[in-house]
């Protein structure tokens, strides 16, 4: 046998072996509805195909909810709100650490199955592993320390006792681009608080949520406190939810449009809403940034997830002087980058969710070129099966470019110039949007004022990730409402009564003593 033969026989056992992990994994995956603490078809036996986006192809059918199955969802959770809004919160906290310790044993097949059906690099999958995790412990040891306060108040008349208790059954709708994570930062402070949950994945990524939905019936969550309906008809499903007297809170991440939607048929019930929305995030850096953190920076913001986030920077605005080596250092990093099926090594691009995003990509990119930008590399589809979109970066970026308005959600990089500070602030505000920015200098007092000036609900000041499970995460303007993370995160799931008793000692007004 030669070399060539030898490598080739390598090669096809190494795929075979991938394909049996691969098959292994889905059949462990559950295929129903979970309704009241059993796995179910839909009422009406409807079931819609999952299809990997790197090659186009079928991974599993499911169970397809109907409204009516999302009424029985949302009977479930309110039948089971008692019980686990009084179970002690200690108890609620060992059932979600025993979730983060099972999901780290497991940590192998949630990172491949998030990559099987939502196409990023196995590598980025395992690290969402991590982030995801990190809400359960952190949520598990925040139900412990839900407090009050105590107080007499400024008349001397009482004591004024401030106390939290769970909102109630709430709906949860995540989005496709992060599916484990974004299913534990809303199911996680949703337990913690005593809240029972109807959850509603993405259609093109339910399936790790229901692996893990899985996985909380193993660590102990009671039947009816985590019910999840999949369905092809978001908008048909939600509706009677969202519309039922019984219903407390919504937690939606999405887009802005969608939740304009779902915020004015939460008003009718005048519902507690937490809302995660669009983001046009500006990367600002200044000619006394470190150019070699700023490059590392640009990288994470723009090309994690495959540029697939919220998060994502979408409009790198560069002072004139360091303009041109800036780009060039980033073109010489995009140009290496290799793209393929997230599973395959060293694969730093992955497929985009479907074709209609790669459509909008290359619109996108296509609108800047005609205004006058400069293409320095990429701005094409890839051939081939699946949804992918070459890395792309692209120079002097004309205002008035779709790109600088719309939200990528893309791997391309666009850059503008600016020439003062003033400039680059009133750049990055330009935009309807303000979930996150990042911003690159040395200059302390320069940063400090970005923080006061920049009209963002975070800010990533010289680094180009800011989430973590402990920190408030949300925005301001058209990119939300609410936090998620952090205490604040918490408290998006707790009503606040303030309860008044008469001076213990009897030294009200008129009082007998």
């Amino acid at each position: 046998m030669t070399d060539t033969q030898t490598d080739h026989s390598a090669t096809d056992t190494q795929q075979a072996t991938r394909a049996a992990a691969e098959r292994a994994l889905l059949a462990k995956v559950p295929t129903g509805l979970l309704v009241d603490g059993t796995w179910q078809p839909a009422a009406d036996g409807a079931t819609f195909p999952v299809v990997d986006p790197s090659t186009g192809e079928t991974l599993l059918e499911i169970a397809d909810a109907t409204p009516e199955d999302g009424v029985r969802a949302l009977d479930a959770a309110a039948a089971a709100q008692q019980a686990w809004a009084t179970t002690p919160p200690r108890q609620r906290a060992e059932v979600l650490r025993k979730a983060f310790d099972l999901l780290q044993e497991r940590r192998a097949d949630f990172a491949l199955l998030m990559t099987l059906e939502m196409g990023k690099p196995l590598a980025e999958a395992n690290g969402e592993v991590t982030y995801g995790g990190e809400f359960l412990r952190w949520f598990s040891e925040e139900a412990v320390r839900i407090g009050g306060s105590y107080g007499t108040n400024p008349e001397g008349s009482g004591r004024a006792i401030v106390t939290h208790k769970p909102v109630g059954p709430t709906f949860l709708i995540t989005p496709w681009n992060f599916p484990l994570a974004m299913a534990t930062r809303k199911i996680a402070p949703a337990l913690a608080a005593g809240c029972t949950a109807v959850v509603k994945p993405a259609e093109l990524t339910p399936l790790t949520t229901l692996l893990f939905a899985d996985l909380l019936l193993e660590a102990g969550v009671p039947a009816g406190v985590v019910n999840v309906v999949p369905t092809s008809h978001a908008g048909a499903l939600s509706e009677p939810i969202i519309s039922d007297p019984r219903l407390r809170k919504l937690s939606f991440t999405g887009s802005t449009p969608v939740g304009r939607t779902l915020l004015a048929q939460a008003a009718q019930n005048v519902l507690r809403t937490s809302m995660e929305l669009g983001g046009n995030a500006p990367f600002v850096v200044f000619e006394d940034a470190d150019l070699d953190l700023a490059v590392e920076g640009a990288l994470a913001a723009k090309f994690r997830n495959t540029g697939q986030a919220c998060t994502a920077a979408n409009r790198f605005i560069v002072q004139e002087s360091v303009a041109e080596e800036f780009a060039r250092r980033l073109t010489e990093r995009v140009e290496a980058m290799t793209v393929g099926r997230g599973t395959e090594d060293g694969v730093a691009i992955g497929p985009l969710i479907d074709q209609r995003a790669v459509d909008k990509a290359h619109r996108l990119v296509t609108d800047a070129l005609d205004r006058g930008a400069t293409l320095r590399t990429g701005g094409q589809p890839v051939d081939g099966p699946g949804t992918f979109y070459a890395p792309t970066v692209i120079t002097d970026v004309q205002p008035g470019s779709d790109l600088l308005r719309d939200e990528i959600f893309g791997p391309v990089l666009a850059i503008r110039t600016f020439a003062t500070e003033d400039e680059a602030v009133a750049a990055a505000n330009d935009t309807e949007y303000g979930l996150v920015g990042y911003a690159f200098t040395e200059d302390p007092a320069r940063g400090q004022r970005l923080m006061e000036r920049l009209e963002t609900g975070m800010l990533g000041l010289n680094t180009g990730i800011v989430s973590n499970a402990s920190a408030p995460f949300g925005g301001v303007k058209q990119s939300g409402l609410g936090r998620e993370g952090g205490g604040e995160g918490l408290h998006e799931y707790l009503e606040t009564m303030y309860t008044l008793t008469p001076d213990p000692f009897g030294r009200t007004k008129g009082a007998q003593r």
